[in-house]
């Protein structure tokens, strides 16, 4: 029988260093692993990730569980029968606070409003709960909220306790565990029983803070992204900054950001209206202008100063003003764009353009008989793809 990995950190989340014999050598991922007689490493399971830290100054980059044994993945190879361990305590008491305020705000979902956790995922920036209600309101979170930092600021002790199946009948846990000989519980004090066997704060004060960020509907249920701890100060300095920096551009009191932010919006839209209108009235004066000087039925050109849109209300205007065949280029800063188009006096199908200028200008688009708009990845060819639609114009009305 395959010798079982003892798990330190069951015991003692807070140990950062033990010694341990090597049990078994491997690779696991093209990468050097061992299996140790005992680990503080805890292996990603129950949506908590790995730990990481060193082994005999060699750095951890994986810790998983195959077969009741913990495998540790090495960025090198190590050859000896006893090491040295040494966890990263900074990304440990991070996923501590996570994990332990993850159990408070499910307790406060299943005490506010009688509803389950389904899912937990503790993320690398962000965690995430799945909690099987319909919808929730700005106020039903808040109240949540509100319950769990209640929880934290009364600095309520977390314990553990190892348990039998027969013994854990006694304690109110917040949902079944699976059937195990030897069952271990976290409790918050009074407040939260669940069988778990990740690593968890000494008191809920070290959790700090809990701040629930967004949600959303997901299988007929919420998911819910939050923050605790040190994550949820990083993310309240970064939104404060931002907060300070518009205030200082508006000129305003931080209070008085949305209103200013929401007139500048409704500002902007109202001239992106005026500035359309006038648009317009440019094209059709261009429009005219071009058509006078027009010598020939098919007129094309190749801007690099206007936008796609400029470009597309030129063509229109002078099909609408005459009978005419456009073919327009634009060279933009990133990309280019044809508008080839004509009037309703031309019995050609623009479409036929397509397969002959899209391979030069690696474009991509479609249209109409009388319209055809296509994006250029090779703005270079702009230029060539005209000359080649020209060409074919003009043997085709030829014919």
């Amino acid at each position: 029988m395959r010798q079982e990995t003892k798990r330190l950190y069951l015991e003692d989340p807070y140990r950062l260093e033990f010694e341990a014999r090597v049990v078994e050598k491997g690779l696991r991922e093209q990468k050097p692993a061992l299996i140790l007689d005992q680990t503080c490493f805890y292996p990603e399971s129950g949506g908590q990730p790995y730990d990481q830290g060193w082994i005999d100054g060699k750095r951890v980059i994986k810790v998983f569980e195959e077969e009741e044994r913990i495998i540790h993945v090495l960025d090198r190879d190590i050859d000896a029968e006893s090491i040295s361990g040494k966890i990263d305590w900074q990304r440990r008491f991070d996923h501590m606070q996570q994990h332990t305020g993850q159990h408070i705000l499910s307790q406060s979902f299943t005490e506010l409003f009688g509803a389950k956790t389904l899912s937990f995922h503790l993320g690398e920036s962000v965690s995430t709960l799945e909690i099987a209600l319909r919808d929730a309101s700005d106020e039903e979170v808040e109240r949540v909220e509100r319950r769990a930092n209640e929880i934290v600021f009364e600095d309520r002790e977390v314990k553990t306790h190892f348990l039998s199946e027969d013994e854990v009948g006694r304690l109110p846990l917040r949902k079944p565990p699976p059937k195990k000989k030897r069952i271990r519980v976290v409790e918050v004090s009074d407040f939260d029983y669940t069988a778990c066997g990740g690593t968890h704060v000494g008191r809920t004060g070290e959790v700090g803070l809990v701040k629930i960020l967004k949600w959303e509907r997901i299988r007929d249920n919420v998911r819910f992204e939050f923050l605790c701890g040190n994550r949820a100060l990083q993310d309240y300095s970064a939104k404060n900054r931002i907060l300070r920096e518009l205030a200082n551009r508006y000129t305003v009191h931080e209070s008085e950001v949305l209103p200013a932010v929401e007139k500048l919006s409704s500002d902007l839209k109202s001239q992106k209206q005026i500035s359309r209108k006038l648009q317009q009235k440019i094209a059709q004066y261009e429009a005219q202008e071009i058509i006078k000087k027009a010598e020939k039925n098919i007129i094309s050109q190749t801007f690099t100063d206007r936008t796609h849109e400029e470009v597309r209300n030129l063509a229109l205007n002078i099909i609408h003003g005459g009978d005419f065949i456009v073919l327009l280029g634009l060279k933009g800063e990133e990309r280019g764009h044809l508008i080839l188009a004509r009037s309703e006096g031309f019995d050609i199908d623009m479409r036929e353009l397509i397969p002959l200028v899209s391979p030069l200008i690696k474009g991509k688009g479609g249209g109409n008989p009388s319209l055809v708009e296509l994006v250029a990845e090779d703005k270079e060819k702009v230029a060539a793809a005209l000359e080649k639609a020209h060409t074919f114009i003009e043997k085709k009305i030829l014919k």
